[in-house]
């Protein structure tokens, strides 16, 4: 599932634009949209998700959508520096303090004073370490290696992580106080294999980009090759996509890339995965599984209403009432997620006749549009008229309901 460009708010627009991010998947979305809207506010951030999916960009949105963004962003990679000196890294150190400190150093946390630090891969922190970062989230003070003066910082933490921190937590390799500290808000970066096709809009940004930064003739896609896109599993995320491209446009240029192309820089086993998200093409809609519900739902409807009509049979009814009576059994054998009659394919639509129950009195046809149109005013009419209450209860979004109320005139 993709969003409509016009759902996207000016906002997140801006940030995709400033920061180069690629993609329209609802939950990229909503993560560039978390982060913006926490950005004013100072608190602590943890950015989870695997290992090449953009994580990096998102500390960068944080500060530039806050009032620190005049002053300095550091990125730190925690698991890049040695564990001895890790400390004298975050919080510099005194001349004299180890071996080889031949001179006064500032940290990370003095340096970015007034402005954020990015943790990168923050669960690979010794525990010494984390007893110090507590600290300094706890009350902004820190002791450089090799002095006992206590300092002062007045600056935001924003960590991420691909790690289960819970289980980190769990297995004693990451302090409990410290992890709900630096997680006080949370946001998550989906893997690519999850983001459907964005995976073909950056297939296509990187082989664009490769060919104009080597004046080489750019490559492009069958509809089988961007198949195979779509349907790898992508354990290296963005970053595995992009070395891929790359090599096709190298090895490849000015070429239309085939399957074949596409699965020989992929392991042989690469193809076994099948993303529940992505479809053939960015504009392509099957209706198959769309038909298999409908069908399913339409059987199990005439079969219930076949029971309705042979108990209203019966029953004999009193003629006034009988015609409610009806529809409201009608109704309620209904599923509470509404048919939209104009986005189904004209072939497995319903007569009036398949959807018609008779009493002793009078005849009545009812299709699925007349139901849906009384589901809908009675729903309407049980929350007072309240569009926001109803759409839950009907399990639909409210612009459909928006929709069906101007269609059958329940304004």
């Amino acid at each position: 599932m993709q969003l409509n460009l016009n759902e996207i708010s000016p906002e997140v627009q801006q940030a995709k634009m400033r920061f180069g991010i690629v993609g329209n998947a609802p939950a990229l979305i909503a993560a560039v949209q978390r982060a913006i809207q926490v950005a004013p506010i100072d608190l602590s951030v943890l950015v989870t998700g695997e290992s090449g999916s953009g994580k990096e960009f998102f500390p960068q949105i944080i500060h530039a959508f806050s009032p620190r963004k005049h002053n300095r962003y550091i990125a730190v990679n925690c698991g890049a520096i040695p564990e001895g000196t890790i400390d004298s890294e975050l919080f510099g150190h005194e001349k004299g303090s180890f071996t080889g400190a031949v001179s006064a150093r500032k940290g990370y946390f003095e340096e970015a004073d007034g402005g954020t630090i990015f943790l990168d891969e923050v669960a690979e922190l010794p525990l010494t370490t984390q007893a110090r970062l507590l600290r300094v989230l706890e009350s902004g003070e820190f002791l450089k290696v090799g002095s006992s003066t206590v300092q002062k910082t007045n600056i935001r933490i924003v960590a991420a992580t691909n790690v289960d921190m819970l289980r980190a937590v769990e297995e004693g390799r990451f302090r409990e106080d410290l992890y709900y500290r630096l997680s006080t808000v949370q946001i998550h970066v989906p893997p690519l294999r999850d983001r459907g096709n964005d995976i073909l809009l950056l297939a296509r940004k990187f082989a664009r980009d490769f060919s104009e930064r080597y004046s080489m003739p750019p490559i492009s896609f069958t509809d089988d090759a961007r198949s195979d896109l779509l349907h790898y599993r992508w354990p290296g995320n963005v970053r595995q996509l992009k070395n891929v491209i790359e090599q096709l446009a190298l090895f490849n240029s000015g070429e239309e890339i085939t399957s074949a192309i596409v699965r020989s820089c992929l392991p042989d086993h690469a193809m076994v995965y099948t993303p529940a998200v992505a479809s053939a093409a960015p504009h392509a809609h099957s209706y198959e599984q769309e038909r298999e519900i409908l069908f399913n739902m339409i059987f199990r409807l005439q079969r219930e209403i076949d029971d309705l009509r042979a108990d209203a049979a019966s029953m004999r009814p009193v003629a006034t009432g009988s015609r409610d009576a009806a529809s409201e059994a009608v109704q309620a054998v209904m599923p509470r997620s509404l048919v939209c009659m104009s986005d189904v394919p004209k072939e497995i639509r319903i007569s009036p006749a398949d959807v018609s129950v008779e009493t002793d009195m009078h005849p009545t046809a009812q299709t699925l549009e007349d139901t849906e149109r009384e589901t809908i005013r009675r729903s309407l009419e049980k929350n007072d008229g309240r569009r926001k209450a109803t759409a839950r209860e009907l399990n639909i979004s409210e612009r459909t309901l928006y929709r069906k109320i101007k269609e059958y005139g329940l304004e």
